[in-house]
């Protein structure tokens, strides 16, 4: 299986709309690959948290057109990392998206743990309350975004529905660098998963932010690493090293504390 992570550079001089375009055509340019991951907020930035409300569309607004019609066109699965929902109620998420290879929207996971300690998106955004699975042919992807890399338990929740692929896109910042790297490996070894982690490069709202996409094998072994800056990380892996994994060491079995939570 071949997945391309997109390591989209959020520098504030671009518009939304120019930003779109430019990522729409680079989705297309993926054509070889299965799989294609954008990063969290790549459309307003992460960290942007005034241009939310303005920037907020619904799951059919534009940003899910024109990824439809870039995954369509490509030929790809793609989760088009997250945009700033507006839903009908008129509350706002932090909502992942997944497109199959048709176009159609296959997946919308709204984002569980918010980050900000009491400000920024914990405020400004409504939390999810389910975790979402997608079966490819390949594999069955689990997804979480960003500050959710740090609570455990909801991968464990991942792994329990089947996930095998862990997908999270994330706007992180720099200065906390370290601790995606060390997260991304740990989410792959104490779930015996790969993980697919693919971030916001450039800077927004006056935050540096950290890149450093990656692919993690089951073992925690980085496959492959991007750099700071924006740039498209392209692995071919096995998704059967999952089961080759959990069966010559079944660590999962040994679980004794578990994970109840709604799951679609």
């Amino acid at each position: 299986m071949r997945a391309s992570l997109l390591q989209v550079d959020v520098n504030e001089g671009e518009s939304v709309e120019s930003r779109r375009r430019r990522v729409a055509a680079a989705v297309r340019d993926q054509a070889a690959a299965d799989l294609v991951v954008l990063p969290e907020l790549w459309t307003t930035g992460a960290f942007a948290y005034e241009e939310f409300g303005s920037e907020a569309e619904p799951l059919e607004g534009p940003t899910s057109e024109a990824m439809a019609e870039a995954a369509s066109d490509a030929g790809v699965w793609l989760h088009a990392g997250s945009i700033p929902e507006r839903a009908p109620d008129g509350t706002l998420y932090n909502t992942s998206l997944v497109f199959s290879p048709s176009g159609d929207l296959a997946a919308a996971y709204r984002k569980i743990h918010r980050f900000g300690f009491d400000q920024g998106e914990a405020v400004l955004m409504g939390a999810g309350d389910t975790l979402v699975t997608v079966r490819l042919p390949e594999t069955v992807l689990g997804l979480a975004t960003c500050y959710d890399l740090r609570f455990p338990e909801l991968f464990r929740g991942l792994v329990d529905a089947g996930a095998e692929t862990l997908v999270v896109p994330a706007g992180w910042p720099e200065r906390r660098r370290s601790h995606w790297t060390l997260l991304a490996r740990a989410r792959a070894v104490e779930n015996q998963a790969f993980v697919l982690a693919c971030a916001t490069a450039g800077s927004h709202a006056g935050i540096a932010q950290a890149g450093h996409s990656a692919v993690v094998d089951p073992w925690g072994e980085v496959l492959a690493e991007a750099g700071p800056g924006e740039e498209v990380l392209t692995v071919d892996f096995d998704p059967a090293t999952v089961a080759g994994t959990r069966e010559r060491f079944p660590a999962l079995k040994d679980r004794v504390l578990g994970l109840d939570r709604p799951r679609r």
